[in-house]
């Protein structure tokens, strides 16, 4: 067998089925799919029962332990020569196998990783966040974009890597955040062939509002620094770029603060205006560009306005994140840590 699809799961039957509806579809059918049901209260062994006769499909149930340790459980049950790791909130347009084996056929990889687009279907506020993720103006295109600042480290919602790759390597860490770097890192210090395969993408329904987002990002800022105490030389340039921005955006409100209170205050008008000038500019021309590419993508005004949204909600979430993390594992020396334990898949 080729392939081997492995999903953690929890508490998401609904996701599943549109999964494994969109593999019923694929032009190419030499694979398996292997469902890891990380101890949900609301499981989608039924979901599941619908599609044994149509897919070679296993289901597993185990305890609650995160979606790196779910993925471990299904490597070791897997028989296909490559795994192809994905969240259980993506859907799969028909040619995704066959853009995979495209590129290993001109190609070969130990791992790979693909991009994430936006659905027709997804509500304005998925397809603003979706944007935001995957802009070069927030993410520097680290995520699969085709202008990008670092290498491609392939994630977890779109992963696949040689299975005696996989087992070399001990599969996913128990880091609670981050994992999928951590794994992404250890590929390339293996010295392995590790590539990005620009057709071979996904739709991502990420985060369906913009408080689940910020815990999202947020806990991304602190696995970053998590990442930086197991591997000095990963930090890099483009992750210092979200705390920039958070210390830029709280510069630039002192100084329009300022402004306000000498207009209020003195009588240098002329002054406390040209203040507050100065400290909106930046982040109004930030804003447009936003709103202008986001627009322009989505073909939607609305979206547009929403992406300013996401695009400060994301690089302020992970700036915070970043700091608080930086602070207490860096200066004060504490153990490895998250914000949002307790709502891990929220």
């Amino acid at each position: 067998m080729k392939y081997s699809i492995i999903v953690p799961v929890f508490n998401r039957p609904d996701e599943v089925d549109e999964l494994l509806e969109s593999l019923l579809h694929q032009k190419e059918a030499d694979f398996e799919v292997v469902i890891v049901e990380d101890g949900s209260k609301v499981t989608c062994e039924e979901v599941c029962n619908k599609y044994v006769d149509k897919l070679d499909l296993h289901y597993y149930y185990k305890e609650n332990s995160g979606p790196g340790q779910s993925r471990n459980y299904g490597a070791e049950r897997a028989k296909g020569e490559f795994l192809l790791i994905l969240d259980s909130d993506v859907v799969l347009p028909e040619g995704y196998l066959q853009a995979i084996s495209k590129e290993l056929s001109r190609e070969p990889a130990d791992a790979f990783g693909g991009p994430d687009k936006a659905h027709d279907s997804f509500t304005d506020t998925q397809k603003a966040i979706s944007y935001s993720m995957t802009s070069f103006f927030t993410t520097g295109g680290i995520r699969g974009g085709k202008k990008k600042l670092d290498k491609f480290y392939p994630r977890s919602f779109n992963m696949g890597i040689r299975r005696d790759v996989y087992l070399e390597l001990g599969g996913f860490s128990k880091m609670r955040f981050g994992e999928d770097i951590d794994f992404s890192i250890r590929i390339f210090k293996a010295e392995k062939r590790c590539r990005l395969f620009p057709e071979a993408w996904v739709w991502h329904k990420r985060r369906t509002d913009f408080r689940k987002f910020w815990r999202q990002v947020y806990n991304s800022g602190i696995a970053r620094i998590n990442l930086y105490k197991k591997y000095p030389e990963s930090l890099k340039v483009v992750h210092l770029l979200p705390m920039i921005f958070t210390l830029g955006v709280l510069f630039l409100t002192l100084i329009i603060l300022c402004g306000l209170l000498i207009i209020v205050c003195t009588s240098a008008k002329t002054f406390g205006g040209s203040l507050i000038f100065l400290g909106l500019l930046p982040l109004l021309l930030y804003s447009a560009t936003i709103c202008i590419d986001s627009t322009m993508q989505n073909h939607s005004l609305k979206i547009g306005f929403l992406s300013i949204r996401a695009a400060f909600y994301q690089l302020i979430g992970y700036g915070c994140g970043f700091i608080n993390a930086w602070w207490k594992r860096c200066v004060c020396s504490h153990e490895e840590f998250a914000a949002y334990q307790k709502n891990f898949y929220s």
